[in-house]
């Protein structure tokens, strides 16, 4: 019989370990999270299965709360709050459909529970999903890829699960030993930043001026489209476009960016494209930060502000010639934006962020390692932007 005194930390600290190092920023170790079906699956009694759960996504995001406090320039116990709560919706799930049988009616469960944890609502806050490793277990599988991870995380919750685990982590080490990143192509380059907070505030023409010669000097006329981060051209005016084309003339350059567009209620995070002849919104974020950026209460008590969440909008864009899906910060963190990207078959993938905020954490190294394993998935080259904390001293 088991000693369940001493079965229960066991499972703790085991769902914690998963967590940490599954999404520790590298994306070969993110298969470790198949663990996790298995860990939930062999919890005895409701309350350890949610307790399991909360340790393999605290572990899993336990970056949030520096990150959180450093957003808001607040007090450590905020971002501690607001991280325990955004466990809820991964707790709860697991906590619901739990439950002691180990067979198929476990496995028909877990496979609810994916896809809650995918797709919103839950899917809002569906960090650490476990078939985000889908890429790096079945690169190139595209769709068969992710529905071959999903039954093998299934099976974890059977009493199969040794041979799905030996399965799943032969498919891993064989795609370990030729892992390699997939090439953009020389006519795109993702320009990265390390200005901190500073970057898209106060943006003078001048400090246009300054950004337009930063990113364009130097890369012509090799690089045809260059990507540059989230919120890199502030607020998005005609003054802004007409100065930007106007400076791009003679440029056989496209410029994608991140910007703002101020709405009736609040505010649009976008993407936007510029060339000499014109100047175009791309692409308005379908998930941005809770609570940091979308406040949905905010309509309900009379107030305006926050960002709107086009939850379902358009998933990719015409630029240059490719059809291009793009995800801003946050929606690389989560399931269902991806996915409805990849149904619509895309050229490339292109992913940006403003990751100031993050100094000090690995959330930036999470969004990128989840970035190269969907690539890898359905074998489209990967552009990436990111701002980051300041170089300076």
């Amino acid at each position: 019989m088991r000693r369940e005194w001493m079965f229960v930390p066991a499972l703790v600290i085991a769902s914690a370990l998963t967590g940490f190092i599954a999404w520790s920023g590298t994306a070969l170790a993110l298969p470790v999270s198949i663990a996790m079906p298995a860990l939930w699956s062999m919890a005895r009694h409701r309350s350890t299965a949610a307790l399991v759960a909360a340790t393999y996504f605290l572990a899993a995001s336990h970056g949030l709360p520096q990150g959180v406090a450093t957003y808001f320039q607040a007090d450590l116990w905020l971002g501690i709050i607001l991280w325990l709560s955004a466990s809820l919706a991964f707790v709860f799930v697991h906590w619901w459909l739990w439950t002691e049988r180990d067979d198929w009616s476990a496995a028909f469960r877990y496979g609810l529970i994916m896809l809650l944890l995918a797709v919103p609502p839950f899917g809002i806050l569906g960090w650490a999903h476990p078939i985000t490793a889908s890429g790096v277990v079945f690169p190139g599988w595209a769709w068969l890829g992710l529905a071959a991870m999903a039954a093998g995380l299934a099976l974890m919750t059977t009493r199969y699960w040794p041979a799905a685990a030996v399965t799943l982590s032969g498919f891993w080490l064989w795609s370990a030993a030729f892992w390699s990143p997939l090439q953009v192509g020389e006519a795109w380059q993702g320009v990265d930043f390390a200005k901190g907070e500073d970057l898209g505030r106060e943006m003078t023409l001048k400090r246009h001026r300054d950004l337009l010669a930063s990113v364009v000097t130097g890369r012509l006329p090799e690089r045809r489209v260059l990507v540059l981060p989230e919120s890199v051209m502030g607020f998005w005016t005609p003054t802004v476009s007409q100065f930007w084309q106007e400076k791009l003339r003679g440029a056989e350059v496209t410029i994608i960016a991140g910007a703002t567009i101020v709405a009736r209620d609040g505010y649009d995070n976008v993407m936007v494209s510029v060339t000499a002849d014109e100047a175009a919104v791309l692409y308005r974020q379908r998930m941005p930060v809770p609570v940091a950026m979308w406040r949905p209460w905010l309509p309900w008590t009379g107030e305006g502000g926050g960002a709107q969440a086009h939850l379902f909008g358009p998933a990719v864009a015409d630029i240059a010639g490719s059809r291009v899906a793009i995800l801003i910060c946050y929606e690389q963190l989560i399931v269902w934006p991806i996915l409805q990207s990849m149904l619509h078959a895309p050229d490339r993938i292109v992913l940006v962020g403003n990751g100031w905020w993050t100094a000090g954490t690995n959330i930036v190294d999470i969004q990128r390692a989840s970035a190269e394993a969907w690539s890898k998935l359905f074998a489209v080259p990967l552009v990436l932007s990111f701002n980051t904390e300041t170089s300076e001293p």
